[in-house]
């Protein structure tokens, strides 16, 4: 990289116990407990500019955003019902079209690897989840909570032909984002002692 590739000086990270504090209680909300009030489109362009600052190997910016209200998810659900049918458990795969409708807006992150780069399509692949990752948090510091899920039309052929995701494309995940009635409740967390090894 050289110096013309280079912007601005940015600020030094300082301590933050405010963000340590969020961190230690991030959870991901219940997609389909999240209702009103969601955030504006205002507040929409700003998660998606906090989130498209992610780790980007090659700044590539290798995957792209769908913003969908409540009308295209709902006629999204109603393509899918069809197609839930056929799926291995049809019950479950209708019930969690619930996902898609409840929430105030959903941002679909789609990867695209730029295929034959230096950059391995696993890196941006991986660098399409950190945006992922970047957008909860983002929508978590505007005040919202938030869910990032894939489900089953994520991975169906025709349900990504509705998506639009093209060949040598993949859905990184469904941001769903809204209000939570109620806090959540905690889940079991990694034992690190088990999933740590440290070398001096």
């Amino acid at each position: 990289m050289s110096d013309d590739d280079l912007g601005q000086a940015l600020p030094l990270p300082v301590p933050s116990p405010e963000m340590e504090a969020r961190l230690a209680a991030r959870r991901s909300a219940p997609a389909q407990a999240l209702t009103g009030p969601g955030p504006s489109p205002a507040e929409v362009k700003r998660i998606l500019t906090l989130g498209a600052r992610s780790p980007d190997h090659g700044k590539l910016f290798p995957w792209r955003f769908t913003v969908m209200g409540p009308e295209s998810r709902a006629a999204l659900a109603e393509q899918l019902r069809p197609l839930a049918e056929r799926q291995a458990d049809p019950g479950k795969a209708a019930k969690v079209l619930s996902k898609l409708t409840a929430p105030p807006v959903s941002i679909l992150v789609v990867s695209t690897p730029v295929e034959g780069h230096k950059v391995p399509v696993w890196e941006q692949q991986l660098s399409a989840g950190a945006v992922c990752m970047n957008l909860e948090h983002a929508a978590n510091a505007l005040g919202y909570s938030a869910s990032w899920i894939t489900d089953w039309y994520s991975y169906d052929p025709q349900a990504l032909e509705m998506l639009d995701v093209q060949a040598g494309e993949q859905v990184a995940g469904f941001i769903h984002i809204g209000t939570l009635p109620e806090a959540p409740l905690e889940r079991p967390r990694p034992d690190l002692a088990a999933k740590v090894v440290w070398r001096a």
